[in-house]
């Protein structure tokens, strides 16, 4: 896939979060990760989609890594899951050959702590890819994964987005 779509892909990715797309700007696209900046409240984020259309989905699935100056938040993880988990389902998200336990909503997924996050962004950084599981509200398993070829870069490029703005 050429730069083009790569914007195209990691644009259309972004559109389902909540700040309006003309309120963002893109600082940049490294392999299928995407970078952006938000200016209310200052938050820049890596972000991307898993590399292959499901059909199946509910809900149009990614996963972002966040700095929230403001808040004096860094490499903050956040997946959206492309179908909503039974209650009380584990999720379990696989980076490499490490696993960590996430914490969630019906959709929605995050590490449980700082401390989880620095080592799931740590893990990133020397992975290839990383899949998050768990089970629909009817019991199935199912996962997403995601290529992290471009992430390291993407995720350094949006703590410097902010980092001038503090």
């Amino acid at each position: 896939m050429g730069w083009i779509g790569r914007i195209l892909v990691c644009s259309a990715a972004v559109a389902g979060l909540a700040t309006p797309a003309a309120a963002r700007d893109a600082l940049g696209i490294f392999g299928r990760w995407g970078t952006f900046r938000d200016a209310r409240p200052l938050r820049c984020f890596a972000i991307s989609e898993p590399p292959s259309r499901i059909r199946d989905a509910t809900f149009r699935p990614f996963a972002s890594v966040s700095t929230w100056p403001g808040r004096d938040i860094r490499g903050q993880i956040h997946f959206r899951l492309r179908k909503a988990r039974m209650a009380g389902a584990p999720i379990t998200l696989s980076v490499g050959e490490r696993r960590f336990a996430l914490v969630g909503g019906r959709a929605d997924a995050w590490a449980p702590d700082a401390r989880a996050d620095a080592a799931i962004v740590a893990a990133m950084r020397s992975a290839r890819s990383m899949s998050i599981a768990t089970r629909t509200e009817n019991g199935r398993a199912f996962a997403d994964a995601y290529a992290l070829k471009g992430a390291a870069t993407a995720i350094d490029a949006a703590a410097l987005g902010c980092a001038r703005l503090r």
